[in-house]
């Protein structure tokens, strides 16, 4: 046996054992990774307001814990006004359940010619199996709801206190991150800094300008259709359909369709058009305005990055998905080398010049037609 192979065998071990244990740390880490990439965004949103008020002569701890403040007063507010809407109408549906059951049960015996009852539909639902499987279950997961619970209010509490430290000690920090890195490099850590802070309060700005102008499109047909709790609902739809990628659109207008279904079930079907139609004109029409001058990313960029930070993190990783890779592509284009555009039809899209003779030409004098040399006048004295 040659000499050094005990000595790689046991090296090869070696790294092994380190690679399982890396990959094992890191499985146990990455939850706080997470949490720490999201408080990290949260922090560079609240810069520019943590920012002014700092400018101004007051404290950045003070700063920070103001605009936190400002934060939960607002995100306490609407999760109460959401949740007493919420409570009242699920009390009204109730209530107005049984009114319901007839009218399905007269539907179905006018429809299929039966003789259903209500008695009937409460005595097979009551003694199903189903029914009674889906309550145990219910029953034994009570302690699985409460940890889940539990564990989103420490994750939430988790990111609040990153996100205030790195807000409330930005400048430490960015000190502390500069030391280590020469000059040059310095520089090129500032910049990439100062963009993140301008592409992320530029993404929350369109997003919370487009929130608004959807509240209020929104609010004006539940008026109109005279649907309860219209406010609540407005700023249900403008937050929901912004701040919640791909699926927030959807996920916003059900809650007004199902409340406006309590009212009329025609009324929901207006609601659905109308947010299908007002999903289509901001994709193509408000979206590409406001967000030109703060992200600045093309739509088809826009999507696979939301798709791309989906398979990687979920969800948070759709929501920081466009602000990072505006970042990306702000501090990357200082290093593109870009050159002047020739002057050529075919840039903006029109046909390629043709060359040489055309084809209509040539057939027609090939057929001895007006396009022939001299033709029509040879047999002519």
């Amino acid at each position: 046996m040659p000499g050094w192979l005990p000595r790689a065998m046991v090296l090869a071990l070696a790294l092994y054992a380190c690679l399982q244990l890396g990959s094992w740390a890191f499985d146990q880490v990455i939850g706080l990774l997470t949490n720490v990439l999201i408080a990290f965004f949260l922090a560079l949103a609240i810069e520019p307001a943590v920012g002014r008020m700092s400018a101004r002569g007051m404290r950045r701890g003070l700063a920070t814990f103001l605009v936190f403040i400002g934060l939960m007063i607002f995100s306490a507010g609407f999760v109460v006004l959401l949740g007493s809407m919420l409570a009242g109408q699920i009390l009204d549906m109730v209530d107005d359940f049984p009114q319901y059951i007839d009218s399905v049960i007269s539907w179905v015996n006018q429809t299929f010619r039966t003789e259903l009852s209500r008695v009937q539909v409460q005595d097979s639902l009551l003694h199903s199996d189903w029914l009674q499987k889906y309550v145990q279950n219910s029953a034994t997961g009570v302690l699985d709801v409460s940890t889940t619970v539990l564990g989103g209010l420490f994750r939430l509490l988790t990111i609040f206190l990153f996100s205030f430290y790195f807000a409330a000690d930005g400048p430490r920090l960015r000190r502390a991150l500069c030391s280590v890195l020469p000059p040059a490099r310095q520089t090129e850590v500032l910049r990439a800094w100062e963009i993140a802070v301008d592409k992320t309060g530029g993404y929350l700005y369109s997003r919370g300008l487009m929130a608004l102008i959807s509240g209020v499109a929104h609010y004006i047909l539940l008026v109109v259709l005279g649907v309860p709790y219209a406010p609540a609902l407005a700023v249900w739809v403008g937050l929901v359909s912004q701040f919640i990628p791909t699926i927030g659109t959807y996920l916003a207008g059900a809650l007004p369709m199902l409340i406006a279904f309590t009212v009329n079930p025609w009324y929901a079907l207006w609601v659905l058009g109308f947010v299908v139609v007002y999903q289509q004109f901001e994709n193509y029409v408000l979206q590409p305005k406001l967000t030109a001058k703060t992200v600045d990313i093309h739509p088809a960029v826009a999507f696979g990055s939301v798709v791309a930070g989906t398979a990687l993190l979920g969800a948070v990783g759709a929501l920081i998905a466009i602000p990072a890779v505006a970042t990306l592509q702000a501090f990357l284009g200082a290093y593109v080398k870009r050159y002047d555009v020739t002057d050529d039809p075919r840039v903006h899209g029109a046909p390629p010049p043709r060359r040489g003779e055309p084809v209509l030409s040539r057939i027609r004098r090939a057929l001895g037609g007006p396009g022939r040399p001299g033709g029509g006048a040879a047999g002519h004295t």
